[in-house]
């Protein structure tokens, strides 16, 4: 059981990345997402939810309009569609599985997002 991050990096104020999260050893579309970021010195903040089907999301005041997550159940993959992007979103995004209660139960390893001129 696993959540494997990717596509973070280094990119300059405006532009774009998209990170992705391969999920393995659950059924991924029986649980709802949510994406994670941590800057140096930060508390962790919620960035963005995905449901179960996709269908509805959920994003940070600081990244609505912005950020764009979907999820693909037939790939089991989780993505965040990050444009427009700033300096202070510059941190170590995390893809978490929500469990049951509601609480998450399960975390990636993160990946590196540094937005820098």
């Amino acid at each position: 059981v696993q959540l494997v991050e990717s596509g973070g990096g280094s990119v300059q104020p405006g532009g774009s990345l998209r990170l992705s999260c391969a999920a393995s050893g659950f059924t991924f579309s029986g649980y709802a997402m949510r994406w994670y970021r941590q800057a140096p010195g930060k508390e962790r903040e919620l960035v963005a939810g995905i449901s179960r089907a996709g269908g509805s999301t959920n994003y940070a005041d600081s990244v609505k309009g912005r950020f764009t997550g979907s999820r693909d159940n037939a790939k089991n993959t989780v993505y965040l569609q990050m444009n427009s992007l700033k300096p202070e979103d510059t941190a170590v995004y995390y893809c978490t599985r929500i469990g049951r209660l509601g609480t998450i139960d399960l975390w990636g390893q993160g990946t590196q997002v540094t937005v820098s001129s």
